[in-house]
């Protein structure tokens, strides 16, 4: 842990590329920052596809976007010529350590715990057990930060804030995920929208551009379901969410997103396990995983097919299960 005194920085970057989730879990840390050091100005470095998570955030100056193009070398060549005095590391890999390289003062780095995830993947030796949250991994990087209560943050822009919930029983479904492995199977997502329905839920679904087909492919079999995936346009897509009472989502993006709008989420669990600290953050929850199989966890990421080959972890949990499960939880809201 390190020895810092924060009083003694005026200017800081704060480095997070990417995902949606990841990028989205260090809000906490930013809001504790600049709550407890008001006069500290914190700038961010992110990649373009995941700057509307924070492009709104009131606690950053400048948000630095990276583009995977010749603007990028232009935009470093300007950060080094920039008087950051802390420079904070979440993203912690090979790019980002080159350009901390080139920028002057303190570097402080969020430190993965890499050879813990490598024995539960890969030897089922769990030295994890103790499940902390990524934002408190996050905020270990600054020594003895302690967060604030509050959790997981996105600001929208003015135009949207005043949206608010439409029906009580509207719930989101959020089928898509970058990997195979932590994605619920499409027809089970079928039968828990005709599950919903019956029960008298309103079902919309939810994703972004990649997850459209799979979106409409799921709608067109539940009567008076609607598609509201869209192009990767964030800010709909948290407001479509902030109108449901429940997402329903798989471990993703989406299920961090949801959290940030303080929308209650049941989340399926398949490849991947709580103990690596991509929970929903502070928010009304609940995880639906299956315990019972020694391969789990068989990634940390998510894979493109299951090496197994029986793909239990999803398969094994029903949509009827999932039902029970969010009608007491829907009712303990």
């Amino acid at each position: 842990m390190p020895d810092l005194d924060l009083t003694t920085y005026q200017k800081a970057l704060v480095i997070r590329f990417s995902s949606l989730g990841d990028v989205l879990l260090t809000t906490p840390v930013i809001r504790t920052l600049k709550s407890q050091y008001p006069a500290l100005q914190i700038d961010y470095l992110v990649r373009h596809e995941y700057a509307d998570a924070v492009r709104h955030n009131p606690n950053l100056g400048k948000v630095h976007e990276l583009f995977r193009d010749d603007r990028d070398k232009h935009l470093i060549d300007d950060l080094s010529k920039t008087s950051y005095d802390l420079t904070i590391d979440l993203q912690s890999n090979i790019r980002s350590r080159k350009i901390t390289k080139k920028l002057s003062g303190k570097v402080v780095r969020y430190i993965k715990p890499s050879v813990k995830k490598f024995l539960l993947v890969n030897l089922k030796i769990n030295l994890l057990k103790e499940i902390i949250p990524i934002p408190e991994r996050y905020a270990a990087a600054l020594g003895d930060l302690e967060l604030a209560e509050n959790g997981l943050e996105l600001f929208l822009p003015d135009e949207f804030s005043d949206v608010k919930r439409e029906s009580k029983k509207t719930i989101g479904l959020c089928s898509g995920s970058r990997h195979f492995t932590k994605q619920w199977p499409k027809e089970y997502f079928v039968e828990l929208g005709k599950l919903l329905t019956g029960a008298g839920f309103n079902v919309v679904l939810l994703g972004g551009k990649d997850d459209i087909s799979l979106c409409e492919e799921i709608c067109e079999q539940l009567d008076g379901a609607v598609n509201l995936s869209n192009d990767n346009d964030l800010f709909r897509t948290a407001v479509e969410m902030k109108k449901c009472s429940v997402v329903i989502c798989n471990d993703s993006g989406l299920m961090h997103l949801a959290t940030a709008v303080d929308v209650p989420t049941v989340s399926i669990f398949g490849s991947t396990v709580k103990e690596f600290g991509f929970v929903p953050y502070k928010g009304r929850n609940l995880i639906l995983e299956n315990n019972s199989l020694s391969c789990r966890p068989c990634s940390h990421i998510g894979r493109k097919k299951c090496p197994k080959k029986h793909f239990k972890c999803m398969t094994s949990i029903a949509p009827e299960y999932v039902f029970e499960k969010f009608n007491t939880f829907y009712n303990s809201l």
